[in-house]
């Protein structure tokens, strides 16, 4: 409804686009989950809406379809981990910072001074990376120096299916809802999502009969996205608010315990990892989102906070699910009870 509905608003309502000059990119990862069926779904949207002619191209590392009017450049895939880094650094930063600002309005201010800058920075022909690096280093610095009231609040992480977890219109604003009663969000990085996707090439490749050669540009892959992140990655480990991106392979470590890293569908043993990095890092308070019947999500995310909460005393985490049919009032409830939680917890601790 939300990805496709998108698509289909733009093109319908969108009067400055050439429908014959225009094409549409879907990323799919070709797990059995419903993303991997986007592309059919669009497909038959633009049959219905009489917009054949518009190609569905299938963005994939896995051969799932060919696009032979596309080529990968390096150029182009650096763009793309360039937008992926910016927009996790704004993540970060944005609402780290946010509920503790001392002006009002100062942090989305600067947030927008920021967004625009990296929009001009990504849209020309060719991009430095040596002047990536000094933006990554220029925005953590410059949100760590807004003056901040000195006051405490419970640190909610939100985990669960990508959609939803990074949607606002998916999960009912979730951010916004945490802030208004009080407490930071904190939200972990899209790039570990593309990361978690190359790192299962290890599993399959021991267990599953997978060719090495998948195995070795994976883990290439991996330390080539770290290399791109790794100037972010110093400067929060510097900074005064702020703390540093995870890293895949902790994330596979801590998941082991509790599942199966063979457990790779949707977000599979990832989504586990990411509320025990979240815990580990001073983050208790875990609203887990999810689809209505997301069977991964059941079992690698709801599944599992009971085992969680019988070794971490502290975890305080609530499995919220999200659908068109599903009550806003109870999702409300459920969230602002995992909240009286969270603050009787800080009021204990201080």
């Amino acid at each position: 409804l939300i990805v496709v509905g998108q698509i289909m608003d733009e093109l319908i309502n969108n009067k400055n686009i050439d429908l014959n000059h225009t094409a549409i990119m879907m990323t799919q990862t070709g797990g059995g989950c419903r993303a991997s069926n986007y592309v059919g779904f669009i497909r038959r949207a633009l049959r219905k809406a009489h917009m054949e002619q518009i190609p569905v191209v299938s963005i994939n590392y896995n051969g799932m379809e060919k696009n032979p009017g596309l080529t990968y450049n390096l150029r182009m895939i650096m763009k793309i981990c360039f937008a992926v880094i910016f927009g996790d650094i704004f993540m970060r930063v944005v609402y780290a910072t946010r509920p503790y600002e001392k002006t009002p309005g100062e942090t989305n201010d600067l947030h927008k001074k920021w967004k625009e800058k990296c929009i001009k920075f990504l849209t020309k022909e060719k991009v430095s990376f040596f002047t990536f690096r000094k933006m990554c280093k220029e925005i953590i610095n410059d949100f760590d120096n807004i003056e901040r009231l000195d006051i405490k609040k419970p640190r909610v992480g939100i985990v669960g299916e990508i959609l939803v977890k990074f949607s606002s219109l998916a999960n009912n604003n979730i951010v916004e809802l945490l802030e208004k009663e009080g407490a930071e969000a904190v939200m972990p990085d899209l790039m570990d999502f593309m990361l978690y996707s190359l790192y299962n090439a290890n599993f399959k490749s021991k267990y599953l009969g997978f060719e090495a050669a998948s195995k070795i540009l994976s883990n290439i892959g991996i330390s080539f996205i770290e290399f791109i992140r790794y100037s972010a990655r110093k400067s929060f480990r510097k900074s005064k608010h702020f703390s540093e991106q995870a890293h895949i392979r902790n994330l596979a470590h801590m998941a082991k315990k509790y599942v199966s890293i063979g457990n790779q569908t949707g977000e599979g043993w990832f989504l586990t990892g990411e509320m025990l990095e979240l815990i580990e890092t001073g983050v208790p308070n875990i609203v887990c989102t999810q689809p209505f019947g997301c069977l991964p999500n059941h079992i690698v995310g709801k599944g599992v906070i009971k085992e969680l909460k019988k070794d971490y005393k502290d975890a305080n985490i609530v499995a919220i699910d999200y659908d068109p049919g599903a009550s806003e009032v109870n999702q409300l409830n459920r969230i602002k009870l995992m909240l009286s939680s969270a603050f009787t917890n800080l009021k204990n601790n201080e």
